[in-house]
């Protein structure tokens, strides 16, 4: 296997988080094709084409171009998604693959594909989301009996999919502690603001409890509140407007530390609704990173793993008391918090949890026939792999044994299996 091909409904160039950190880190020891839904329009005087972009070493990214207003991996654009597909992958002579999947949405993409094995990285519960399209449950359905290997990015979503495969492991999100720890200086957009400021960083949807935010700047008009990230799939007209509410947009990952070091408290303002219900936080632990404190609604993935370090609160006014009660530590205690914080990401890296990605792959690709094109098609499969050696799956390998030890990943108890890797480590950057 010399490629892995990966089928995202987010875009590369969106807030940074688990699809970039893994596949930047596996394409060092495959190079990776990260094939993006399509961009639509409705002017089709060019027709439809292939956008390629290389954002980092050993990674290409392939955003297909169609006409017509209908969103995502829609029906209406399979048969052209099908042929620049082809046409690519015949172009840059790619032959022996894995596929990779985001979202069950791109599942009809697969005949035109023969990949030696199949995994579905499920990194949120995407039919609970605002607008999830109608068709994703069963395609979901046809991708659990295709995939090879599936990963979860989070306990809850682990518990909520691990009888539905027999070959399931948890990787929560993790997090890049040399990225975080590097800066300490302010970001000059927020550096004329007063303290206190408290902040989030991410995406604003309908994850986020706005009336939560509401209630914090009417509360504490004194409070400064940064918001940083794209507000999607909501209407911008929604969100708070106060005088000490500063909604900044989209920011560039390597930004995010001057934001979130300058910050008071840290925020995890979520709503508790079907789209939070098997959330995993990937700011859970940047924040950490940057040594600051944090206060967060009851999320499970949150709450669970981290009570000890987190402020939990179930309330407006018992998040408005954490953030007062957190403002109010002397400095001795603020330095024994960071202090704790940093042994808490130090159990955890994105290289620990890709490394044991790829090892999970490599013994299960261990099994594989050396020839290429002799993926079997199963009667009945929606996706195309080989079948399974053996009738059980693989033990965790060592690598992905480490990784679970270090809070990367977590697994439930598989069958026997050999343990192969070949692993090159993500230079520092």
């Amino acid at each position: 296997m010399d490629h892995l091909i990966v089928f995202s409904h987010l875009r590369w160039n969106f807030v940074y988080q688990r699809p970039q950190h893994l596949m930047s880190r596996l394409a060092t020891r495959w190079p990776v094709v990260f094939i993006e839904e399509p961009v639509t329009c409705e002017n089709g005087a060019r027709g439809p084409w292939l956008e390629r972009i290389a954002p980092c070493r050993g990674v290409q990214v392939w955003r297909p171009h169609v006409t017509g207003g209908l969103p995502g991996f829609h029906d209406e654009h399979l048969p052209v998604l099908h042929a620049l597909l082809s046409n690519a992958l015949h172009e840059a002579r790619i032959r022996d693959y894995w596929t990779w999947y985001y979202t069950p949405m791109a599942c009809p993409l697969a005949a035109s594909l023969s990949p030696r094995g199949v995994v579905y990285d499920c990194m949120d519960e995407l039919s609970a989301f605002k607008n999830a399209p109608r068709q994703l449950v069963q395609r979901e359905n046809a991708l659990f009996k295709a995939a090879d290997l599936v990963f979860t990015g989070g306990p809850s979503l682990y518990h909520a999919k691990k009888d539905r495969h027999p070959n399931v492991h948890c990787f929560p999100s993790s997090v890049d502690v040399r990225h975080f720890a590097r800066s300490a200086q302010d970001h000059p957009m927020q550096s004329h603001l007063p303290h206190p400021r408290l902040g989030w960083c991410g995406v604003i949807d309908e994850r986020v409890d706005l009336d939560l935010v509401g209630a914090l700047a009417d509360a504490r008009p004194d409070w400064q509140l940064v918001m940083v990230g794209p507000i999607v799939k909501i209407d911008p007209a929604t969100v708070p407007r106060r005088p000490n509410i500063h909604w900044l947009g989209q920011q560039s990952y390597d930004d995010l530390p001057e934001f979130i070091s300058g910050w008071d408290v840290c925020l995890l303002p979520f709503a508790l609704n079907e789209a939070t219900r098997f959330i995993s936080p990937t700011k859970t632990l940047e924040y950490m990173a940057c040594g600051r404190p944090s206060v967060s609604t009851p999320i499970r993935d949150v709450a669970d793993p981290y009570r000890q370090w987190v402020a939990i609160a179930d309330s407006h006014d018992a998040f408005i008391a954490a953030c007062d009660e957190t403002l109010r530590r002397d400095p001795d205690t603020r330095s024994r918090h960071a202090q704790a914080l940093s042994q808490v990401v130090r159990r955890t890296s994105w290289d620990a949890t890709a490394q044991a990605m790829a090892a999970l792959i490599l013994q299960v690709d261990a099994s594989r026939p050396a020839a290429v094109g002799q993926a079997v098609k199963r009667p009945g499969r929606l996706l195309s792999s080989p079948a399974r050696a053996g009738t059980g799956s693989p033990r965790p390998t060592a690598a992905a044994a480490a990784a679970s030890t270090s809070g990367a990943a977590m697994h439930a108890p598989r069958a026997a299996g050999p343990a192969r890797s070949a692993w090159r480590k993500t230079p520092p950057g």
